[in-house]
């Protein structure tokens, strides 16, 4: 009688990503079982596939820890990448799969499966993006480790919560009239997000002979602006108006994303460098190992339906803006008062509230996305512009689940550091900033039994211009901090 410990051990590496987050079920359901390796293994504490899994802490940047992390594993899932870290992030990833390569033939792994990109035939490598040029380089080193290697190439994942899927609908729904770069006259094989997992989860049973890449695609070739008209065909809005202009450069296209869509100029460059190419399948092999069931390849138009059906029952496990933004910072909060790092300016709120703790609460875990931030709306959505325009990530991320929040997950242009469900909120800050900031709530009970609320705003400035940055918006803290605990407890009270 087979037990747990004799099923297949996977080992996946960006757990806490888009994609990664949505591989572990697959795999748990399908019979293996996982390991995940994370720089920050807090952020999977809250998953409901938290308790099934083994979570190590670890880089794939780090020989050690990678190598720890390969122990006993049958199928290793390479599915990170230093997108958006610096201009050097062609060497940290070539450098990591290296590492990861190296570490797994060491540990007698069976096959590495990796997530890359669909290139455009015909074009040198040296000539693609920098985005596409890094994971073609990525899945050739993992080829040559030694180890069997399932490469899957794909372009536009179609799904909810995808970087690609989200700047398909902001674009569609908010401009019905676009003036657009020519890359929308583009061909591509756009592909189902629940077709790459079940892809994902075939390559790590496949024969030990084989090692190579794979071009995966849905069975629709559209261009980008067929999807733009299919979409607004599927959510029932009125036909779109595209206007193909030729001046719209990469770096241009990126800002006007950036302003219309939540994905920030940083996320969409990529993006839109990658869409000048046609990225079209030139072979259908991975179907002699992984045959398609019924109804799969799902086709863009359903592909679509599923995703909006998700997004409007707040049914999104994962987005896009699951991984941390590249370079936020990590340092953990100061204590406070007896910290020893340094200045650290702190704004505190507390006010007593006519209503039950679980009222409170549930306002508290409601706070950002479509329920605002409680105070001066205006200063909200400048400072999220003002982020924008410098390269961050503004307002426009939202939230996964408008009720529900777990660690890791964005809200705007912060993060959930953590959460004890009833009494703590603690948001870090991933708006571009001269120091690191940290928004907490709080909820207790007094020794007479009311209801308390704790607000807590955190700055720990970088240099003479962090404490410039401080002191120049504290004169609007009363309207902005204030106004939020005010509203907290009167929204609170009125539940």
């Amino acid at each position: 009688m087979e037990t747990k410990a004799d099923r297949p051990l996977c080992l996946v590496t960006g757990a806490t990503g888009y994609i990664g987050g949505r591989l572990v079920p697959e795999l748990l359901a399908t019979g293996y079982r996982v390991r995940c390796l994370a720089r920050s293994p807090g952020k999977l504490r809250d998953h409901p596939w938290a308790g099934k899994v083994e979570v190590v802490r670890g880089d794939v940047t780090d020989p050690v820890t990678v190598g720890a992390a390969m122990r006993d594993v049958t199928a290793a899932y390479y599915l990170v990448h230093a997108l958006g870290t610096g201009r050097d992030f062609e060497d940290t990833d070539r450098e990591s799969a290296r590492v990861f390569g190296e570490r797994a033939a060491g540990a007698g792994v069976r096959r590495i499966v990796y997530l890359g990109g669909l290139t455009p035939a015909g074009v040198p490598e040296r000539e693609l993006s920098p985005h596409l040029r890094s994971r073609s380089e990525v899945g050739r080193i993992l080829l040559e480790s030694g180890v069997p290697t399932t490469v899957l190439r794909a372009a536009v994942i179609i799904g909810s919560g995808s970087a690609s899927f989200e700047m398909l609908r902001y674009l569609t729904e908010r401009l019905p009239v676009m003036v657009t770069p020519s890359w929308v006259r583009t061909r591509i094989q756009p592909i189902a997000v629940r077709d790459v997992l079940r892809l994902l989860v075939s390559g790590a049973a496949m024969p030990a002979d084989v090692n190579r890449a794979f071009d995966i695609g849905g069975p629709d070739v559209l261009t980008y602006r067929d999807m733009m008209l299919r979409y607004a065909a599927v959510a029932g809005l009125p036909r779109r108006v595209i206007l193909p202009v030729p001046v719209l450069t990469p770096g241009l296209s990126s800002l006007w994303v950036g302003l219309v869509t939540p994905v920030p100029s940083s996320i969409a460059r990529p993006l839109t460098e990658s869409l000048r190419y046609e990225v079209v399948c030139r072979e259908n092999d991975i179907t002699r190992y992984a045959p398609d069931p019924p109804g799969h390849p799902i086709g863009f138009d359903e592909a679509v339906r599923l995703a909006l059906k998700r997004v409007r029952d707040a049914d999104v496990s994962t987005r896009w803006s699951s991984a941390s933004v590249p370079g936020a910072p990590s340092d953990p909060l100061p204590t406070d008062p007896d910290w020893a790092g340094g200045s650290l300016y702190t704004d505190r709120r507390e006010r007593r509230v006519d209503a039950p703790p679980e009222a409170l609460w549930r306002v508290i875990e409601g706070i950002g996305g479509e329920n605002g931030w409680y105070s001066f709306p205006l200063a909200w959505s400048v400072r999220g512009l003002a982020d924008r325009l410098v390269g961050g990530v503004g307002l426009r991320r939202g939230r996964r689940d408008a009720h529900r929040l777990r660690v890791g997950d964005s809200v705007d242009f912060w993060r959930v550091e953590e959460i004890d469900p009833g009494r703590l909120l603690r948001l870090r800050a991933e708006m571009r900033l001269p120091g690191l900031a940290w928004l907490e709530l709080r909820v207790d009970t007094d020794d007479t039994g009311h209801t308390r609320y704790h607000q807590r705003a955190l700055f720990h400035p970088h240099g003479l211009l962090g404490h410039a940055y401080w002191w120049s918006v504290s004169p609007f803290h009363s309207i902005v901090f204030g106004g939020m605990a005010r509203n907290i407890a009167r929204t609170a009270e009125r539940a």
